[in-house]
């Protein structure tokens, strides 16, 4: 098969275009022909490198993945191809994969909150992922194709639904009629949780870095919509909301942080799944306990609530916003791309 891999760690320079051994699906495992598989900044940490992350090498990035089944591994039929009882995915089917791979036998595992898993890891980062012809993945990460998606659109869909879902749903226990800060709604994971929030019936105030981006995210559902380069992002949160928000969405880090505290209304909560400006964060104390605020860390989500969600996407309550798409071969340039953050939504490498 023909794949983008990294022998060593860099910027997109270390992408090569190159043949690589096709993968063998192992016990449990389908082997999927991979049509489209989208980006997110985890795909360029792991290419620059991850101090204390060994990443074997050559690696194959990207975990966001949407194509058909070509072949099932021993265990993976669930029963013969074509049988009515038959539970797990078939060859031919159009699947998209949950990410995330959990050991599949400790506790948080059986809870099916896979997650929580010791050994957790996702594909593209612990495990070679979609910027290939093939991929192997356990079956039982193999969901149907929600209706009415193309591949690339389907693509956009697992990582940033699921993140967004799991930190408002289950993390920040979001509730209808609150009122929710969202960061960088031009972002995959913003531009879902600026969705769900409004699915849920909450106030939404979002940010954005352009003008073009602030009418976008006002198109996605947003009420209100800051410039997170200019305005004082926690002064306006307050004047607008009275007080502060319920709930603020971070996923940006060390650049936010502080802003994002001064944001909540007293007995807030703060979810974070992500450090893209960097991991350090400093608090006041006082401010913690006296105002009661939570802080909430969130990784990923189970697949259960993937599947959970995919109903809503296939039928238009929430959908993926795809910004554009490159062929495989230009991946490094859909990595610029993405570096460069001119997107609004997700950037997909396409297989067709």
């Amino acid at each position: 098969m023909q794949a983008i891999r990294f022998h060593q760690h860099g910027g997109p320079e270390v992408l090569r275009y190159e043949p690589a051994p096709d993968p063998v699906p192992g016990v449990g495992e389908i082997l999927l022909r991979v049509r489209a598989c989208a980006l997110n900044h985890l795909d360029l940490f792991v290419r620059d490198g991850i101090p204390g992350v060994p990443i074997p090498l050559p690696h194959i990035g990207g975990c966001d993945i949407a194509g058909q089944v070509v072949a099932l591994g021993p265990g993976a039929e669930l029963g013969e191809p074509g049988e009515a009882g038959r539970t797990g995915p078939d060859v031919g089917d159009a699947v998209i994969l949950s990410p995330g791979i959990g050991c599949g036998h400790c506790p948080a595992c059986d809870a099916c909150r896979e997650n929580e898993c010791p050994r957790y890891t996702v594909l593209g980062y612990g495990a070679d992922g979609g910027y290939a012809e093939l991929v192997k993945a356990p079956a039982e990460n193999a969901l149907p194709l929600p209706a009415g998606l193309d591949f690339a659109a389907a693509a956009a869909v697992p990582l940033v639904f699921l993140t967004a879902w799991h930190m408002l749903r289950t993390r920040a226990g979001l509730q209808p009629g609150q009122q929710v800060l969202v960061w960088s709604a031009s972002s995959g994971v913003g531009s879902a949780a600026v969705q769900i929030a409004k699915w849920m019936h909450c106030r939404v105030i979002a940010t954005a870095g352009s003008e073009r981006k602030m009418a976008l995210a006002k198109r996605l559902g947003a009420d209100e919509v800051l410039d997170h380069y200019r305005d004082p992002i926690a002064q306006r949160v307050k004047a607008l909301t009275g007080g502060g928000v319920d709930v603020v969405f971070e996923h940006v880090g060390q650049a936010t942080w502080e802003q994002s505290v001064r944001a909540l209304a007293n007995g807030g909560t703060l979810v974070t799944c992500g450090a893209t400006t960097g991991p350090r964060a400093t608090i006041d104390l006082r401010h913690l306990f006296a105002r009661q605020l939570r802080l909430v860390g969130s990784y990923m989500g189970p697949r259960s609530e993937l599947r959970e969600l995919l109903p809503f996407i296939a039928n238009g309550d929430l959908r993926p916003v795809v910004d554009r798409t490159f062929p495989l071969a230009e991946t490094a340039a859909a990595q610029r791309y993405l570096q460069a953050r001119e997107q609004f939504g997700k950037v997909v490498v396409t297989l067709d």
